[in-house]
Formats: structure tokens, sequence, C-alpha cells
């Protein structure tokens, strides 16, 4: 029976030995748990993406209001102009008719005033 039995020495070894294969999973497990995201870190990580996502999205849809605005003020603006200038030929054109056609006006007084003599 005592040649069954390892020796203290040899007991020994086998145990560091194993202790030595015990360190090294244990180092291999922690390099690799170093580099998994926790559940509870990659949750954060999500939501703070979707909420910068949704508020690049409202940035987005605010700035195509504003551009649709700036759109409508323009087109606006562009049809007041035109207005304007319309506006204002007509009374330049009134401007040069009207004496024309009071110096017409007198012409013709005078001569039916000289004819009806």
């Amino acid at each position: 029976m005592a040649d069954d039995q390892p020796s203290n020495g040899e007991l020994g070894r086998l145990i560091a030995g194993l202790e030595n294969r015990i360190d090294t999973r244990f180092a291999e497990l922690n390099s690799r748990l170093d580099k998994v995201v926790t559940l509870d870190v990659y949750t954060i990580q999500i939501t703070h993406f979707e909420q910068r996502l949704a508020q690049m999205q409202a940035d987005v849809q605010r700035c195509a209001d504003a551009n649709a605005s700036l759109e409508d003020a323009f087109e606006q603006y562009q049809r007041d102009e035109a207005k304007r200038r319309e506006d204002e030929r007509q009374k330049r054109l009134y401007q040069a008719v009207i004496p024309v056609l009071l110096a017409l006006m007198s012409a013709a007084v005078a001569v039916w005033a000289v004819v009806a003599r």
C-alpha cells in the first residue's frame, strides 16, 4: 500500500503544477473578461446612442424646417418685389401719359375756342 500513495514531494509537485494550470486559466479568463463589455455598459451605450441619434434627427428636422421657412420667405420677397416694380412702372407710365393727355386736351380746347369764335 505504501507504493500506491504518492510521496509528499510528489504531492507538492502535483499541487504546484495544478496551481500553475489554474493560474494560467484564470489569467486567460481575466484577459477575456477585460475585453467583454458588460450588459449594463452595452445598454447604457445603446441608450446614449439612441438619444444622440434622436437629437440629431430633431436637429436635421429643425434645419429642414428653417430651410423651408427661408425658401417661403424668399419667394414672398420675390413676389413683393415684383409687385413693387409693377406699381412703380405704372406710376412712371401715369406720370408720362397724364401730362401728354392734359396737353392734348388743352390744345383741343384752344383749337375749339378759336374755331367757335
